[in-house]
């Protein structure tokens, strides 16, 4: 059994997909661990780092020649894999939906692609879910680029010379990003708020000490939608939760949206007119700008000004801390792959909640339903 961890191609990407304490573990299992040289250079590994845990380093040739198993942060170019076995695996974020030509052309290969972000919300996968381990940290950075925009300090301060007001931040999306998000920015002192659509996550929001903004009384505030994702609201919620978000955002400093609907667009939180209320100096962080924005106006890449505020749409977020979530992805891979490992086989062998969840391709066609309904 061998195992191929490639370096990432796309532009900006300085995660990778395995560790020198994985590959351990790895061949622990019994595996061939094979490491393109060069791979966690950006992610502060380096080639001997690998070596000396166990793995061979080698060109990019080299290292899927043969391979069994391809572990990647996002899903690898088809071409630059076609030494790999028949059936190979390809374990990685394969942006299903963004990207469907290469799911096709992982299909038209043979391989066998697992859509590392289609993993259940089950208590048993939780271990292996990417979404989470990067979505953590995603959220703590997003505070982070927001106190580096702001030209000011976030803790109340007390000084001979007066007072320094506490900064208020409101976090729009309460999952494991925005959930971070409150409580990192807690930590630095900021009067925190948040609000979300899924009526369960309140508890959750004062439990961190922040104060809940939700809508009271309309139709259309459970907001839970599959493996614990929100869904569409009402138009009448709709129209509810706007009125409410507007009062509340004219007062705020901060503002970091998280809010994703899996394989659509993202929904619009805040418009135009929403941020012309708000103090010129204030920051938002738009942590959904690659699937379409929360915030009108954000821009994939780049800080904006509207109406003399920030407008901060950072690609890729977790890449910003990637010692860090480079090591929590590869545990999710470890995690995942060490559950089915059979030891007679020397191979892993998925189950079918697990394995019809995340498989995109096998037998040279797209089996997934998500992705043939």
């Amino acid at each position: 059994m061998k195992i191929a961890v490639v370096k990432e191609q796309a532009a900006g990407e300085r995660r990778v997909a395995a560790t020198p304490e994985t590959v351990k573990k790895f061949i622990g299992l019994g595996a061939q661990v094979s490491v393109e040289a060069g791979a966690g250079l950006t992610a502060s590994v380096a080639d001997t780092d690998y070596a000396a845990a166990g793995a061979s380093v080698a060109d990019r040739a080299a290292t899927v020649a043969g391979a069994d198993i391809i572990l990647g942060v996002q899903g690898p170019d088809v071409a630059s894999i076609a030494g790999a076995n028949p059936g190979a695996w390809i374990a990685a974020g394969l942006n299903p939906f963004g990207e469907r030509a290469r799911v096709d052309a992982y299909a038209a290969a043979g391989y066998e692609a697992l859509a590392m972000e289609f993993m259940p919300r089950i208590t048993r996968a939780q271990s292996m879910d990417i979404l989470s381990s990067q979505s953590n940290l995603s959220g703590y950075k997003a505070v982070l680029d927001a106190a580096g925009e702001y030209g000011k300090a976030f803790p109340m301060m007390m000084t001979a010379a007066g007072t320094v007001s506490a900064a208020k931040a409101f976090i729009m999306g309460v999952g494991v990003a925005g959930l971070q998000a409150i409580a990192t920015a807690r930590r630095l002192g900021a009067q925190v708020s948040a609000t979300d659509v899924r009526a369960a996550t309140k508890e959750q929001i004062e439990s961190l000490g922040a104060k809940a903004i939700f809508v009271e009384k309309v139709a259309g505030i459970e907001g839970e939608g599959s493996g614990g994702y929100a869904t569409e609201m009402s138009d009448e919620y709709k129209a509810a939760q706007a009125e409410l978000v507007s009062a509340h955002i004219a007062k705020q400093d901060i503002v970091i949206t998280t809010a994703l609907i899996p394989g659509r667009p993202a929904p619009r939180l805040i418009t135009d007119a929403q941020i012309a209320t708000m103090k010129p100096g204030s920051v938002i962080v738009d942590l959904a700008v690659e699937q379409g924005g929360n915030v009108e106006g954000a821009v994939a890449g780049e800080v904006v000004i509207r109406h003399g505020v920030k407008i901060v749409g950072h690609r890729n977020v977790p890449s910003r801390l990637a010692t860090d979530t480079s090591a929590l992805f590869s545990r999710n891979l470890f995690n995942f792959l060490s559950a089915f490992w059979d030891k007679e086989k020397n191979a892993p062998v998925l189950d079918e909640e697990i394995g019809n969840a995340i498989r995109l391709t096998q037998g040279g066609k797209v089996v997934n339903e998500r992705l043939l309904g």
